[in-house]
């Protein structure tokens, strides 16, 4: 599929999504666009889907899924000063909010990369929020090898027209960019949890940061620090949390070798220890 047709067929899915179980009126329309965006930030297969979806769905939200115009344009933003790319940003949900009639609702905005450019969105959006999501690195690794993201045999491009495969992504260290296209898909997979991790961590205190372990653990108690941080009524954050899954804590203990651990460790064992991964 050509990419402008692409695009607006990614555009049209988050637009649907946005909709979902939501009657579109006159009103939202017409309503100025609420300036309290949250971003959820983090490594793919570490949450984000789960707690922007449990957020978008509480009353006054809307969960607008991965905006697929600003996941494909953020390999570029990355290279912009923030206030260069705050624009490009601003325009890419203001068009999928528009389109999708929720001026008057909380837009929640999915895609993980955003914390690589978490100053710009902050920019873009003064009153926004960003949420960071951290799961241990070791189970995350095990989801993204399960998914065949990184795979070298793996073909094809994702909903934003960004390609699958081994090849080196934009948050690739340039030095090392050869190194992680011969690495082993463990490695990778590792490799990017990281990267994703450290650039939202970046952000400091504009993001308050959530552990998934805690959150399967404690629902309520996230619902309450989550609410506090959206200025949002807890109790409908608190029902959305319960449906948090605990079944893949501690997966890689089964599912990950001895040499595919170490190698893990050797690329992220600085952060893991810093996060208490690996107390």
């Amino acid at each position: 599929m050509p990419a402008p047709l692409r695009s607006a067929a990614n555009e049209l899915r988050a637009v649907r999504r946005a909709l979902r179980g939501r009657a579109p009126s006159l009103r939202g329309a017409l309503a100025p666009p609420d300036e309290r965006v949250v971003f959820v930030v983090g490594s793919p297969r570490s949450g984000t889907t789960f707690l922007a979806g449990a957020v978008g769905g509480c009353p006054g939200f809307v969960d607008l899924g991965e905006v697929a115009t600003l996941k494909a344009a953020i390999p570029g933003l990355v290279r912009a000063a923030p206030t260069v790319a705050a624009p490009a940003i601003r325009r890419s949900l203001a068009r999928t909010r528009r389109l999708a009639l929720t001026g008057g609702l909380r837009a929640v905005e999915q895609t993980p990369e955003v914390g690589f450019v978490g100053a710009a969105a902050a920019i873009a959006f003064p009153e926004a929020r960003f949420l960071h999501i951290v799961r241990d690195g070791r189970d995350v690794v095990c989801s993204l090898v399960e998914r065949g993201w990184l795979s070298a045999s793996r073909t094809g491009r994702d909903d934003a027209g960004l390609p699958y495969g081994a090849a080196a992504r934009f948050w690739v260290e340039a030095e090392r960019r050869a190194e992680f296209e011969r690495a082993s898909e463990v490695r990778r997979a590792a490799w990017a949890w990281r990267c994703y991790v450290e650039a939202a961590r970046s952000m400091g205190q504009l993001a308050l940061e959530i552990r998934y372990e805690r959150l399967a653990a404690d629902h309520r108690g996230v619902a309450q620090e989550v609410g506090a941080f959206l200025d949002a009524p807890v109790d409908p954050l608190d029902r959305a949390l319960r449906a948090v899954r605990d079944t893949s804590i501690g997966r890689y203990r089964s599912e990950l070798s001895a040499a595919q651990l170490a190698d893990v460790e050797e690329e992220t064992g600085a952060l893991l220890d810093a996060l208490g991964y690996l107390q």
